[in-house]
């Protein structure tokens, strides 16, 4: 019994490594999620409700923070496939659309099946380009939508502890999202390993990403370090999904930053101050993103619904 014991406990070890190995090369890897995802928490204004500030609600949204990569596992292998392009948008494809995305996720679907036909050579579906704006959109609008019932429970004095929880998950949930924002290869189709002409002599060993967002980030940043950097003032965005592309789009602009700082060996072991400040940079970004959508959503959850139309 105790051989065969073994010999199962092995069996399963080994089936487990190459899920092992590939959630390591997910956006931020664990620990980056979760501090972006505490951080963002922590950062939250007095005006937004105490038990989304509560160390419970912190150890939460924590928590929630890897969640989605969570669901890759080839276990369950039709949510992996349905979520995986998520995580990701390939700005330079995307933008063949034109130089305005549609704002609904199904209109975007058409308008990449549009673009195909103007470019037989390449693989315009949402699956190889990637979904990342419309989902963050969607699941920050459920959290809007939650912390609006949230209100009229308070309001008629009914029980909030269900929907207190939900606005919990969907905050942290959001906050993956948003998180893979942040990284500047999860905008771009040089996302592991440079591809095309390459005159400035960047890697094209697919090893950057989990370098940069994974192992750098777990040996060498610490919270403390990244909290000065998120923005001491709470915004209250315009039009989310306009302020969420520009986000994006800032990403993208440090892409090439992101390979002359891996060239130069600033993320290999302890790295080198300017390949600290970068990654930390991003991080407070991430957070400081998602402070503000979650305050947005709580502001804007008072805003009057329009009378039903059937």
């Amino acid at each position: 019994m105790t051989k065969m014991g073994g010999v199962v406990r092995f069996v399963v070890a080994a089936a487990m490594v190459p899920v092992m190995m590939v959630q390591q090369s997910f956006a931020w890897g664990m620990d980056g999620h979760k501090m972006i995802n505490r951080l963002a928490g922590a950062a939250l204004p007095a005006d937004v409700p105490e038990f989304l500030r509560s160390p419970q609600a912190l150890n939460a949204l924590e928590y929630y923070g890897p969640e989605p990569d969570r669901w890759r596992s080839r276990n369950e292998p039709e949510l992996n496939a349905a979520q995986s392009p998520e995580h990701f948008i390939d700005l330079e494809y995307a933008d063949l659309i034109g130089p305005d995305l549609p704002r609904r996720r199904y209109d975007y679907v058409r308008a990449l099946a549009f673009a195909q036909k103007s470019h037989p050579d390449l693989a315009l579906s949402p699956e190889k380009v990637g979904l990342q704006p419309y989902v963050t959109t969607e699941v920050w609008q459920r959290l809007k939508s939650g912390m609006r019932e949230y209100r009229t429970l308070l309001a008629a004095k009914q029980d909030i502890k269900p929907v207190e929880a939900e606005i919990v998950f969907y905050a942290g949930w959001l906050g993956h999202y948003v998180a893979d924002g942040s990284m500047p290869l999860h905008t771009t189709i040089q996302y592991n390993g440079w591809t095309g002409p390459n005159t400035n002599d960047y890697t094209t060993e697919h090893k950057i990403h989990a370098l940069f967002e994974s192992e750098f980030v777990a040996a060498n940043v610490k919270p403390a370090e990244v909290a000065p950097l998120i923005t001491a003032k709470p915004a209250v965005l315009g039009d989310v999904f306009d302020d969420y592309m520009k986000y994006l789009r800032h990403s993208k602009s440090l892409v090439e930053k992101t390979y002359q700082l891996e060239k130069a060996g600033a993320f290999n072991g302890a790295g080198t101050p300017e390949g600290k400040a970068f990654v930390d940079q991003q991080l407070a970004a991430g957070a400081t993103e998602l402070r503000d959508m979650i305050y947005t959503a709580w502001i804007r959850s008072a805003d009057p619904v329009p009378p039903y139309r059937p």
